[in-house]
């Protein structure tokens, strides 16, 4: 160990906010040793990010904390859809969408749903679990400063409760630490985009009452239009916590301090048409809605996820999605290099796939809030390609970086969802049976790669058995077939070869994050050098 280094650790993560604490998650799955440093001195308090999308909570379902999640949001897990109306009291209440999954239609792509789970509520589980896998997670924690080299990242690491530092080692360092990145800027990496779209402050209040306004109207949120007192107002238990949003000029000269607590108090009687409504201000946090990528995510060792590579309108709740799904493509690839079955030319792949979609949904963010009329964007609406973000959530590709055989000119985000098992696009979800329990392919990719084939693909199974041997690679086999010999049996009405874009004796890879990384329509001639090449320029060996 270096002499001026008092701790030696694989990453470094630095930001507890839910990327940061979802990048533990991920890496303490992989089994990758890891410290994480947050400046704050807990978790979020404050209600906010609470739209966790399908994708998302696929991968905390392969995690093991879905079920603590919906756990933690029960309380919301009966509000559905978004309302705009002029006051709450107003004759005018039209519901932009009325259900999320009308129909139970998603249960056809997916094995789990959207949840509805505010970050303070949500960041205690991601953290519980965490430190249950041995991550350690410093909080009141704040990096001062950090060189790399060639070798690794070293890190100045300052405990802001007593002063004391101490300086860290990684191999590697994952900056979550947000829009303001102190890591971003210091490695001097810019941002395209609109820039600022709007500003809020987020005003969190008690008012029993107002769940007697409510009565039946279990929104996710209200966007209320009053020109006198516009805002967005969302529950946080629908008795008598609640939040809202109002907008905020400060290129106007408004400042955080015009927000009185009798300003609040007025501005949520008008916005809501309550002018006697008992309301009582527990708090106040401003935010910022803007639309910017990173032009790079790395630099050398480190790099960036979540706020710190995108920032996105919250409208959607795409930007802490990607975030989260930012994480946990990079942590298969860190898993990956340090366990040595691939080389660090696999961490290039970071940027090529996720800055694409980072852009793409960035610009889909910023048109829903145009559509919705979020309150204080003056935008106006688009063409209305709003109208499929299942295509955002599940759809979107990776066209270049660990993949081969993709189309690169294909759209980063398609105008529709629809599953082909493409190299690139994620696997698509299928029911199957194992020893007589059920589960879903997509229960199937998380610690490694994995090849499936059907009862033809032998010569493909016995190749991807040989290889894993040979090169020393973590690699899945499964047949999915109707016998005995088979691993996997599909349900009834399932073809998992047609689901899949592939033959009879065809064979898909796929990576530990569940998207296809290659496909074969049809055996080869000499399976194992064919699936060797792929798996050399796959993992970049």
């Amino acid at each position: 160990m270096n002499p001026k280094t008092d701790e030696r650790v694989p990453v470094l993560i630095v930001g507890g906010s839910l990327v940061g604490l979802s990048a533990a998650l991920f890496l303490g799955r992989l089994g990758v040793r890891h410290l994480l440093v947050e400046k704050h001195a807990d978790t979020s308090h404050h209600p906010r990010g609470r739209g966790n999308n399908l994708r998302t909570m696929e991968l905390y379902r392969v995690a093991g904390v879905e079920d603590d999640i919906r756990s933690a949001a029960c309380v919301l897990a009966g509000n559905h859809g978004i309302l705009q109306a002029h006051t709450l009291t107003s004759a005018d209440q039209e519901w932009l969408f009325r259900e999320i999954d009308p129909g139970g239609a998603l249960a056809r792509f997916s094995p789990t749903n959207w949840c509805l789970c505010s970050q303070n509520d949500l960041e205690p589980v991601l953290l519980r679990r965490a430190r249950e896998l041995g991550g350690t997670l410093c909080f009141s924690t704040e990096l001062r400063s950090f060189e790399q080299d060639a070798d690794g990242v070293t890190a100045v690491l300052r405990d802001r409760e007593t002063g004391a530092e101490r300086t860290v080692r990684a191999d590697y360092l994952v900056a979550a630490d947000g829009p303001r990145s102190p890591a971003r800027e210091r490695l001097a990496i810019g941002q395209t985009g609109k820039g600022d779209l709007f500003h809020n402050v987020s005003i969190t209040f008690r008012a029993k009452q107002l769940a007697e306004v409510v009565d039946d109207r279990l929104f996710i949120a209200c966007y209320l239009t009053n020109p006198d007192g516009s805002g967005a107002l969302l529950p946080v238990d629908n008795v008598e916590n609640w939040v809202f949003h109002a907008p905020w000029k400060p290129d106007q000269g408004e400042t955080l301090e015009d927000f009185t607590d009798q300003r609040c108090i007025d501005h949520i009687r008008t916005a809501t048409g309550v002018p006697d409504l008992e309301v009582e201000i527990t708090g106040k946090a401003p935010w910022h809605a803007a639309e910017r990528v990173a032009e790079r995510y790395c630099s050398g060792r480190v790099f960036l996820a979540g706020d710190s590579a995108h920032e996105m309108s919250p409208t959607g709740a795409f930007g802490s999605n990607t975030g989260i799904q930012d994480a946990h493509n990079l942590a298969w690839k860190l898993a990956a290099v340090l366990g040595g079955w691939a080389g660090p030319g696999l961490l290039e792949t970071y940027q090529q796939e996720r800055q694409p979609v980072a852009r793409a949904t960035s610009e889909r963010a910023s048109a829903r809030s145009a559509e919705h009329r979020h309150p204080g964007y003056d935008a106006l609406p688009g063409t209305g390609r709003q109208s499929n973000v299942l295509a955002v959530a599940l759809g979107y590709r990776y066209n270049t970086g660990a993949v081969l055989g993709t189309d690169p000119t294909a759209p980063t985000v398609p105008e529709r969802f629809q599953p082909d098992g493409a190299p690139g696009g994620r696997a698509p979800h299928l029911w199957l049976r194992r020893a007589g329990v059920r589960l879903s392919t997509v229960d199937l990719f998380e610690k490694h790669l994995v090849l499936l084939t059907g009862p033809g693909g032998s010569a493909w199974h016995r190749a991807a058995e040989r290889m894993a041997g040979k090169l020393d690679i973590p690699l899945d086999r499964y047949r999915i077939g109707t016998t005995t010999e088979d691993d996997l049996g599909p349900e009834p009405g399932t073809d998992w070869a047609t689901a899949y874009g592939t033959g009879p004796d065809g064979a898909v890879l796929v990576r530990p994050d569940g998207f296809v990384a290659w496909r074969a329509t049809a055996a080869a001639a000499d399976a194992e050098s064919v699936l060797g090449t792929v798996l050399g320029d796959l993992l970049r060996l």
